[in-house]
């Protein structure tokens, strides 16, 4: 059986968890990967057969996507090509991780693609939802990636297609501490927006990851390095904290390693406002932006200890495996 592993590479979420899910498809099945878009930083221990320009989200400095650098950087003509050439009648079965290219190609060309991602999950009926309906970026998240069949991973199991989050090997054996820093990963503000921001809360000692520098610095209590992937788990797992986007990946990693968590939605980004919806009814701290109206909410998360309590046990491979059994039939027919 051939398999078609597709993903999004706007940000390391998705990345992150092809990690373990590409090993376990590999256990079973002869997988390409394709990886479209152009914002994530993390290598993958595995070839990557197809690269595509996609669809990004690009990342601003203010809190938020910035929507016309993101409209700007994807050319209808270029997608149109990728559509249209990406080879998928080679394969017996493509599961998409929310990856438009390949979602399109099966879309006009009737073939079935299953969807194994978190935003179906979020979008699922049943998952909690935002005060503020953003019908823009529910109709983006809806048609962005079409798939025949969804299954999803959210912070909860709200439906029986819906599992707990995929959390790496690299995460689950790390080792635990508490060493009184807070880890810092928010791409979407600039680095002079983050230190003037944190430098108002003098006696923490932040350590911030950023998207927008390549040289690590120091300024007071805030150091600043590029990412990284093994510096930055590390960092998470020995911080006292964590404050970063309403992501998937890295909120639900740091509920796993036990870290208080503190989350800010990204602006134009309807998915974080899902998360962030879930993750506030979970008990999670949740602030708009790092505005100095917001420091009262920031001081109140940093002087507790409140902890959200998970259980995210190890079973991609089971899921991978019940995935196989239910389509793998049908797409040998």
């Amino acid at each position: 059986m051939k398999i078609l592993y597709a993903v999004q590479g706007t940000g390391n979420g998705h990345l992150s968890r092809a990690m373990d899910v590409v090993p376990c498809l590999q256990r079973r099945a002869t997988v390409d990967v394709l990886v479209s878009g152009i914002q994530a930083d993390l290598a993958l221990p595995f070839p990557v057969k197809y690269r595509m320009h996609g669809l990004s989200f690009i990342f601003g400095k203010k809190g938020g996507v910035d929507l016309w650098k993101t409209f700007m950087s994807s050319t209808v003509r270029r997608l149109i090509h990728e559509v249209n050439t990406l080879p998928i009648e080679q394969y017996d079965l493509i599961i998409n991780d929310f990856e438009p290219i390949s979602a399109w190609a099966c879309n006009i060309r009737d073939k079935e693609c299953i969807g194994l991602s978190h935003q179906a999950a979020a979008m699922d009926a049943q998952a909690p939802k935002p005060k503020d309906q953003d019908m823009l970026g529910k109709f983006i998240m809806k048609n962005y990636a079409p798939a025949t069949l969804n299954y999803g991973f959210h912070f909860k199991r709200y439906s029986p297609r819906i599992f707990t989050p995929v959390i790496r090997q690299q995460v689950r054996q790390l080792e635990v501490a508490d060493k009184g820093h807070y880890t810092v990963y928010l791409p979407a503000y600039d680095d002079a927006r983050l230190l003037r921001h944190l430098m108002r809360f003098p006696d923490i000692q932040w350590q911030v990851f950023s998207k927008h520098n390549k040289i690590p610095f120091e300024m007071r209590n805030v150091s600043v390095q590029p990412i990284a992937n093994e510096a930055f788990i590390q960092s998470m797992a020995s911080a006292s904290g964590v404050l970063c986007g309403a992501g998937f990946e890295t909120p639900a990693e740091a509920m796993f390693l036990q870290k208080k968590l503190l989350v800010i939605p990204m602006k134009n980004q309807y998915e974080q406002h899902l998360n962030a919806a879930a993750l506030e009814e979970m008990g999670v701290s949740v602030i708009k932006s790092l505005k100095p109206k917001n420091d009262p909410a920031i001081e109140a998360w940093l002087s507790n200890k409140h902890v959200v309590a998970v259980d995210y046990p190890d079973c991609t491979q089971a899921i991978i495996d019940d995935l196989l059994e239910a389509h793998i039939s049908k797409a040998l027919a």
